[in-house]
Formats: C-alpha cells, sequence, structure tokens
C-alpha cells in the first residue's frame, strides 16, 4: 500500500480527460458528415471520448513481449462485496449497472486509505456515487445527481 502518484497509476482521478491506449484501427469512413471518422477497437476509453492523436503500431518499437506490471505485481487483489440498496441501483440503466457493480468490488479507494468512517465518491454513468468500505464491503449509501 506505498502512496503513488495520481501519474503513475490508473486511477480515476487523474487531472484531465487525456487517456493513452493502443487501439486496432477497424476503418476510416470518408462518406461520414465529419469525415474522416476512425473507428476503433479495444480502446481503453468511454464510447464517443474524442481521439486527440492517433499514431501507427510499429512492431520493432511498440511490442514489449517481456513487459511486466512492475510494482502491481500483476495481481488485482481480492474483490468487495457490494451492498447496493435495489433503489438506488434502480438509479442507473440495466446496461450500466455490471460494470458499476464491477468497478465498486475492485475497490476504487485510494491503496493507502482503510477508514470505515470516510465516505467516499466515485463518478460513473454521470452521476455520483457515495459508499464507505467495512469489512470487506463495499456499502453504497447515496447516488447523486
Amino acid at each position: 500500500n506505498t502512496r503513488m502518484g495520481v501519474f503513475a497509476t490508473r486511477s480515476p482521478f487523474r487531472p484531465n480527460g487525456l487517456g493513452l491506449s493502443a487501439v486496432e484501427l477497424e476503418r476510416v469512413a470518408l462518406d461520414e458528415p465529419d469525415a474522416p471518422v476512425l473507428y476503433v477497437r479495444g480502446a481503453d476509453m468511454v464510447s464517443g471520448t474524442p481521439i486527440l492523436d492517433i499514431k501507427p503500431y510499429l512492431s520493432y518499437a511498440d511490442s514489449y513481449p517481456d513487459a511486466s506490471g512492475g510494482f502491481t505485481g500483476g495481481d488485482a487483489g481480492e474483490t468487495l462485496t457490494v451492498d447496493f440498496p435495489p433503489e438506488l441501483l434502480a438509479r442507473f440503466d440495466s446496461g450500466q449497472r455490471h460494470g458499476l457493480i464491477s468497478a465498486l468490488a475492485a475497490d476504487p479507494r485510494p491503496r493507502y486509505q482503510d477508514d470505515p468512517e470516510r465516505v467516499y465518491g466515485m463518478t460513473y454513468g454521470g452521476r455520483n456515487v457515495r459508499f464507505t468500505v467495512s469489512d470487506g464491503t463495499v456499502h453504497v449509501i447515496a447516488v447523486e445527481g
């Protein structure tokens, strides 16, 4: 539980929306209203996020077959149980619920914090999900927005 900087991790609390992803270029549409439109697959971003720059894959420079997870150890860690009151869960579309519960189960808190009294917040689907964590369980207490 070493404290790490926001740029050294995949923290959801980055100060800007800029992300980096290696993607597969599916096709380029030249006949659409906002052409050219790039269709990509495998992006680590929300659908509709603007792509600011794209570079070609260079196998001699972009392939790292012996890469490791460094300080992360490659282990996702244990998942938490999620206690989500049905009336709060109903505020999300059925298609969003699984992803939200999975994100909460992965424990989105900073690793160095373990205060059962602290109320944490996480933005998901345009809403602020407020929760506490105690004894291996995420307790969702409010959904704002």
